[in-house]
């Protein structure tokens, strides 16, 4: 096995995605052959320097009638590499199964993303880490006030004008006047987009990318007038793995964080424990939490609300239980459950846990039918599901309810890492 992982890990690095995910494969099944080759089918072809249309509007897998549903079709090699290379259209599974999975994408309107009288603008972050491009949210109403600030991380392939059509985080935002900036991953960064939540560099404070989303925040917070006790963080997928790290990292920055569809911080610490991680729903890496310089000295647990589909076939649904259990640091935890039931959509399972002065700190929605895809989502953006419940509304609704104590004006803008 050691020498199928070494393998795997020079494939990887020769950008043999196809290949070392095979391999990886074998690997957890525990089989040991030697490696087949394995060459690109008609519908992989490369498409020059465009991006794959590798996703859509995602929708629950029915297992009546999809033939892949309830099957590891993620563990095909061609998800995996429409996951990390993204100069090959994937067809995967077939048109007929998961509709929408790989269908073109809808153009994005205006009006999809901007409230009227609200503003969404481009700028740009650099630091010793790197350069980001975000782009920023201000609400028609702000007027100079000291506002929320929201920060959300969006997933693979996706893009800061995608994700805010998906989630409608900007309509919802324009209602309860805050800010939401987005910051964006590029394709040299990560050929899928993806933040790369499983590498030690970028699970440090003050190091890779959480330095460079954490000093977005800052330069928000600089320019515009944001209340340094309502600053929060959430994504999803690889975003949501992302906005674990940052609420692991930067405690003290982030009064709350939201993951959807995404795993705990500390979960892997490469690209091949990622995969396990994210196939298997155990953590990926030998440790019971990746040892990485992330975290800051014990303190109370950072308030974290997580949804997850159970029917999510691309991070196993018990991700979410490991995101919850990262946070839970002490034993006189109560907990609460309540069970619902969207009209026309999916049935969910919530879990409430309270700390020992009866706050609620940690939330787990458990969407019951649903994929990979945001709950309640617009089919404006890519990955969604419109069933609801509506994670965008419940996530501000637990951030509303979170503010952190003790901060001051001028907390967090210019700290020195």
């Amino acid at each position: 096995m050691d020498d199928m992982m070494l393998q795997a890990t020079r494939l990887t690095r020769e950008n043999k995605l196809i290949e070392a995910t095979a391999l990886i494969q074998r690997m957890l099944r525990g089989e040991t052959e030697p490696a087949m080759t394995i060459s690109l089918r008609d519908d992989m072809a490369p498409i020059g320097n465009k991006p794959p249309i590798n996703d859509a509007n995602a929708e629950a897998i029915d297992e009546t009638h999809h033939p892949h549903a309830g099957a590891d079709w993620f563990a095909q090699p061609h998800y995996f590499r429409a996951l990390c290379d993204s100069t090959y259209r994937v067809e995967w599974p077939p048109r007929h199964g998961l509709r929408g999975w790989m269908q073109q994408p809808v153009p994005i309107s205006t009006a999809d993303i901007v409230p009227e009288g609200g503003k969404f603008i481009e700028a740009i972050y650099s630091n010793a880490a790197g350069r980001r491009a975000y782009k920023l949210y201000i609400p028609s109403r702000y007027q100079g006030q000291p506002l929320p600030l929201v920060v959300m991380l969006h997933g693979g392939t996706q893009t800061p004008d995608d994700f805010a059509a998906g989630t409608r985080m900007n309509v919802i935002a324009e209602q309860e006047t805050c800010l939401v900036v987005y910051p964006a991953q590029p394709s040299h960064a990560n050929p899928a987009k993806c933040w790369n939540w499983f590498r030690p560099n970028d699970q440090c404070r003050g190091r890779g990318e959480p330095s460079l989303v954490a000093g977005i925040t800052r330069q928000v917070m600089h320019d515009y007038s944001v209340d340094p006790r309502r600053i929060y963080v959430g994504g999803l997928s690889a975003g949501a793995a992302a906005a674990a790290v940052m609420g692991a990292t930067y405690p003290d920055l982030y009064a709350a964080i939201g993951v959807h569809s995404g795993l705990a911080c500390g979960a892997a610490d490469d690209l091949i424990s990622a995969f396990a991680a994210m196939r298997h729903g155990g953590l990926g890496c030998s440790s019971e939490f990746s040892e990485t310089s992330a975290v800051l000295e014990e303190g109370p647990a950072v308030p974290t609300i997580v949804f997850h589909g159970d029917r999510d076939a691309i991070v196993h649904p018990r991700n979410a239980d490991h995101v919850i259990a990262r946070s839970m640091k002490t034993t006189n935890w109560q907990k609460k459950v309540h069970r619902g039931q969207v009209p026309g959509g999916h049935a969910y399972t919530r879990t409430i846990h309270t700390d020992e002065n009866g706050r609620a700190i940690l939330e787990q929605w458990c969407i019951h039918g649903a994929g990979h895809a945001w709950s309640g989502g617009s089919p404006a953006g890519s990955y969604t599901d419109p069933r609801g419940p509506d994670a965008t509304r419940e996530m501000l609704r637990f951030f509303r309810d979170h503010a952190a104590v003790g901060r001051d004006a001028e907390a967090g803008i210019c700290e020195s890492e």
